[in-house]
């Protein structure tokens, strides 16, 4: 058995502490067993460790996640990358060619699909080792597990059984986010909330892709993933299946996709700088700004300030707010790397078309960017903190606190933190964004080592 989790989306709902490269999944806001914050993905990675099923697992993601899910889970988790978003069938067609022609798995291997990101008690992933008999047993084409409700949600899509076996049902039908009236009488028929987690034989999948005209072969899928049709699985595969079981799971599951939901498992009530009153009830404050936020007299808000901007909400409102920032037309404003971490603290577009952005940076002990070039930007670093080894087209030197960098466009440069580093990076120029990256080294052991091999200049 292999399990495929799915870590994707910007999670919009969470904003403005969620945006393209951090989503929900990595907000560190979730309490664990040491007292320490953790986020949704270190959980769920955590209890399939326990589980023992670890060695079975695999994470699918876009190449702007992949940092932050190595940085929160390690180096060495296995990940399949996806070069853009084109929704859950072309994500799981990806990694189904890769474990079919690259690790070689056999087409009766079954492949569990669960998202990345569900708050669940231990026992759920109890339930995995059980799907695999099931989809066997029933010859179905898709094994799913369904959530026995706890009350009418109109949030959740709803599995609706035809006949119930001893150990699953068969699946009449699906109801997407139905109304609470609707969702009571769905309950009265023993439906099953819908978690996203299913299960089928790697064969079932690769047969699909061979009638669709689509490669089986990995290295030529991901050649041609932009030409796949951006669609769900569910609306491309699942509601096409022939025969669908679902196994179902009485334990606790919820989905922490809105401020409402997430707050009622939040660590705290209070995260970052500032004050809740005594007066105010039932309030959540989470602040990643360096200036406090006070909250007084209010009830059943939350407040969330990121440098990506400023949230205030009544909780039983708050998933209404992805309305709302869809007109912000902005990059990240913080991002999280595998370095450290990078924040932007200006910008500015002139009237001759050139653009400013300036960014702080901290790069943690002994971490290193990569060794780079951009075409049509120039930088100048101020360093404020630490000290680092620094190369500079044919140069490697050190630089420390109150040194001044100067890359014009073309020169090739990279950095590697020997104490915790910080740094203040101006950046100028037309068109300035993340694409403008012409990398050639990500290790630093590889910088070193053109180095060694050239007449380069090396300066202590």
């Amino acid at each position: 058995m292999k399990l495929v989790l799915l870590s994707g989306g910007s999670g919009k709902r969470l904003w403005p502490l969620s945006n393209d490269t951090r989503s929900k999944q990595f907000l560190k806001v979730l309490g664990s067993k040491n007292n320490d914050k953790q986020s949704m993905v270190q959980r769920v990675w955590g209890q399939i460790n326990s589980a023992g099923l670890s060695d079975q697992a695999i994470i699918a993601t876009s190449k702007i996640q992949r940092e932050m899910i190595q940085t929160q889970v390690g180096a060495n988790v296995p990940i399949i990358i996806e070069p853009e978003r084109r929704d859950t069938f072309p994500a799981i067609a990806l990694a189904t060619t890769y474990l079919y022609s690259v690790q070689g798995l056999s087409k009766d291997e079954t492949v569990v699909i669960l998202p990345v990101d569900p708050y669940v008690d231990n026992a759920f992933f109890e339930k995995f080792k059980e799907i695999e008999a099931v989809l066997y047993e029933s010859k179905a084409d898709l094994a799913l597990i369904g959530v026995k409700p706890t009350y009418p949600s109109s949030k959740y899509g709803y599995i609706v059984p035809k006949e119930k076996k001893e150990a699953y049902i068969t699946v009449s039908h699906f109801t997407e986010k139905p109304s609470e009236e609707k969702a009571a009488i769905l309950i009265e028929k023993n439906a099953l909330w819908n978690c996203g987690v299913f299960a089928f034989k790697l064969g079932y999948i690769i047969e699909l892709l061979i009638e669709k005209g689509l490669s089986v072969q990995y290295d030529e899928l991901l050649m041609h993933y932009s030409t796949l049709p951006k669609i769900s699985f569910d609306y491309e595969v699942v509601e096409k299946a022939n025969k669908i079981v679902a196994l179902p799971y009485d334990g606790y599951w919820k989905d922490l996709g809105t401020w409402n939901t997430l707050t009622e498992e939040m660590a705290t009530l209070q995260i970052g700088k500032g004050i809740i009153s005594q007066e105010s009830v039932n309030t959540h404050l989470v602040n990643e700004l360096d200036i406090p936020v006070v909250v007084h007299g209010v009830k059943d808000v939350v407040v969330a300030a990121s440098p990506d901007g400023i949230l205030v909400t009544d909780k039983a409102s708050s998933p209404g707010i992805k309305d709302f920032i869809n007109q912000f037309n902005q990059p990240p404003m913080y991002e999280e790397r595998i370095w450290g971490w990078s924040r932007t603290l200006d910008y500015a577009k002139y009237e001759d078309g050139r653009e400013m952005v300036t960014k702080r940076i901290h790069i943690i002990k002994n971490k290193n960017s990569t060794y780079h070039y951009h075409n049509l930007r120039d930088e100048v670093w101020t360093i404020v903190k630490g000290e680092a080894e620094i190369a500079l087209d044919d140069m490697l030197t050190r630089v420390k606190s109150g040194d001044i960098v100067h890359l014009p466009a073309g020169k090739k440069h990279g950095i590697r933190a020997t104490t915790d580093l910080e740094f203040i990076e101006i950046q100028t120029g037309v068109d300035i964004s993340n694409d403008d990256f012409i990398r050639i080294f990500y290790d630093w052991d590889d910088v070193i080592n053109a180095y060694n091999n050239s007449k380069s200049k090396v300066i202590y």
